[in-house]
């Protein structure tokens, strides 16, 4: 491996130990003694008491004092429980003081009354929504983890939001520490700081009209640049700098980013310090009217106006500062006009610019040679769903950057795991390498059964609570967000079905059961004709196509599953061009989600019941019951087929769809 030489710079020295299994397991959490050390004596990197930047991470004050239950709260020094505010929301900074209690492998969060927590609020920016979501305790623990420094690992099981979690962390990381990169993004961090190598964007299920691509970034970049010139052109000519006979043929502006640094630093700011000059005269500077003293009123053209006469100093600050943040992004992008190719464009947004950078593990060991050359750094590390990594694709993202020459370290600071290891493994076709070389077992699931400590989310909103008990046995303690007990949605009964969930034995179609066209090319005709004739029915009596995917164990089956889709519901047929949401293996389709999923296992046994003359949405409750005369025993497909066909035959007949 290119540069394999400097690894023991690459990897961090708290790190060596924790994945070698030697040591004491807690070493690089952020609680050990060992990390306190490295956060006292490593510059870039905060105390261990410092206080952390949640941003946006609380809705309100109550909520942030949800979040850290039986502390001794103090808000902006001297607030009570009494003053608590739910009106305007504000950003925090948190400081958490005096914990006693010690992290353990199965419970990192523990806080006693002794815990003091102190926090600091400011002003939340207007014209930004921000986080939407209510974080649990528990979440706003690991956020707390993925913010400090050291090796953080959060487990997250289905529905328990483990990617607002870390969301939230990259952009927390983002406002808190704004020089430093966190390779692997969110709406309030600007765009020009986000980066995504690989061609992994085109599969992404997204209705972002913004392109993330290096080439993307470029565009993007050079188009923010000629807007912003077009402000200074505007600007220059409404001081009477320049005019419009300066412009280009094609009315383009006269100024390049050079240019307009120094029109800045001769024309605008030497206006602005004698605007302070003159405010500095003034006796009440609170209600003064400075509109007359403002010196650029021509280019912003609403002072003097009806309704807006007066202008308060506050006001031409803000107007001041809207002015210099142009100029400050133009001095980013200048550059660009000295780099012509598209690729030393790239590497420079990737090098300099960037503060987010996403890319696939398989990405990043294809682009590992390429990063160490152009001098890539980065200072955190997040990867989401790593407990289906190999442990070989978790290890190479921390070998894109060399150590620090002058100090022969590495510059990684924060380590944040994410994924679920009761889920999917590693896929690992060749059974050899994956039993007896063990590389089914991620990194992941490695370092918990060592005992590192880890987070482990504890509320699920996203199933009904029958059908979180499938699987909540494989959690501890692994609960419900109270809006799966009262919102409307998980209250109704899904419409033609008698119960939540189903489990059908597809008896042998045809006198065919299983097949293995190929090897592992496993499939079942008569269930995945099953599958197919239950999505027709569901669209046929009022379901969203789009909200109902459609999964198999087996390549094969999913094969079989697009076959007989588009002869279903091909040209010429009732349901014509009508797809569901998805058509995908389990494994490919982990960490996506829909409301009503279609599984097919192809080796499965039991029966299905639906409830006939009911559309969707239905109003029956989840705990209604059903007359047993509007229920229908589904025997086999051809019983499903020639419901299906009847149905499909009266929609032909009444054109009502």
């Amino acid at each position: 491996m290119d540069g394999s030489g400097s690894i023991h710079q690459s990897i961090p020295s708290w790190l060596t130990s924790v994945l070698l299994g030697y040591g004491a397991p807690d070493a690089a959490h952020y609680k050990s003694r060992q990390m306190r050390s490295y956060a006292l004596n490593t510059p870039g990197v905060t105390p261990p008491d410092a206080a952390l930047d949640y941003g946006d991470t609380f809705l309100d004050e109550s909520h942030l004092k949800d979040s850290f239950p039986q502390c001794n709260l103090v808000v902006d020094n001297n607030k009570t429980d009494s003053d608590i505010s739910h009106d305007e929301r504000k950003k925090y900074r948190v400081r958490v003081l005096d914990q006693d209690g010690a992290s353990s492998a199965f419970s990192p969060a523990i806080y006693t009354p002794n815990t003091k927590v102190e926090a600091t609020s400011y002003p939340f920016a207007k014209g930004i929504s921000g986080n939407p979501v209510r974080f649990t305790p528990v979440q706003v623990e690991a956020v707390r983890s993925g913010l400090s420094p050291g090796l953080s690992i959060i487990v997250g099981p289905p529905g328990t939001g483990k990617t607002d979690v870390a969301v939230q962390i990259i952009a927390n990381l983002y406002h808190s520490f704004p020089t430093q990169r966190t390779v692997m993004a969110r709406g309030d961090i600007p765009e020009r700081y986000l980066l995504r190598l690989g061609s992994g964007e085109r599969d992404l299920q997204t209705t972002s009209q913004h392109d993330f691509t290096k080439m993307g970034r470029v565009a993007h970049t050079l188009e923010r640049r000629a807007t912003l010139l077009e402000q200074v052109q505007l600007l220059s000519e409404s001081l009477g700098v320049s005019g419009k006979a300066e412009r280009g043929a094609d009315g383009s502006p006269s100024y390049t980013c050079e240019t307009a640094g120094y029109f800045n630093l001769h024309h605008v700011l030497k206006r602005i310090h004698l605007f302070e000059k003159k405010v500095k005269e003034l006796k009440n500077k609170t209600e003064s009217d400075v509109s007359d003293k403002f010196p650029f009123r021509a280019y912003f053209g609403d002072i003097g106006k009806e309704g807006t006469a007066r202008l308060s100093i506050q006001e031409a600050r803000a107007r001041f500062s809207r002015i210099q943040e142009v100029f400050l992004e133009l001095a980013e992008y200048r550059p660009l006009e000295l780099l012509r190719s598209q690729r030393q464009r790239s590497d420079y947004l990737l090098t300099k610019q960037a503060r987010v950078v996403a890319m696939t593990c398989t990405h990043a060991a294809i682009a590992r040679s390429h990063l160490i050359e152009v001098g890539f750094q980065y200072d955190n590390l997040l990867m989401e769903e790593a407990g289906q990594m190999m442990e070989i694709e978790t290890f190479v993202p921390l070998l894109l950057q060399k150590g620090e020459s002058d100090i022969a370290k590495s510059r990684l600071k924060r380590i944040c795991l994410i994924g679920d290891h009761h889920q999917l493994p590693p896929v690992v076709k060749n059974m050899a390498f994956s039993k007896f070389s063990n590389l089914d077992q991620s990194l992941f699931t490695r370092l918990i059964r060592l005992g590192v400590p880890y987070t482990e989310l504890n509320r699920q909103g996203r199933a009904r609570a029958s059908i979180a008990r499938l699987y909540s046995w494989r959690y501890r303690e692994l609960g419900d967000l109270g809006h799966v007990s009262t919102r409307k949605a998980f209250k109704v009964a899904n419409a033609g079905f008698k119960y939540p969930f189903q489990m059908i034995n597809v008896e042998d179609f045809e006198g065919r059961g299983e097949s293995t066209p190929t090897a592992y090319f496993y499939q079942n005709v008569g269930e995945a004709e099953y599958a197919v004739a239950l999505f027709q029915y569901m669209v046929l009596i009022g379901y969203p196509a789009e909200r109902i995917s459609i999964l198999t164990t087996y390549n094969g089956q999913k094969d079989l599953l697009n076959d007989i889709l588009r002869q279903r519901c091909g040209d010429g047929t009732p349901l014509a061009g009508v797809r569901p949401g998805a058509v995908s293996t389990v494994d490919h389709y982990q960490g996506q989600q829909n409301d009503y999923v279609i599984l097919s296992f192809v080796r499965t046994q039991a029966v299905g019941h639906i409830v006939t003359g009911e559309h969707y949405p239905t109003e029956r409750s989840l705990d209604e019951k059903v007359p047993s005369k509007s229920t229908l025993e589904v025997t086999d497909v051809s019983h499903l087929g020639s419901i299906v066909h009847s149905m499909q035959e009266q929609l032909l007949t009444t054109g009502n769809q």
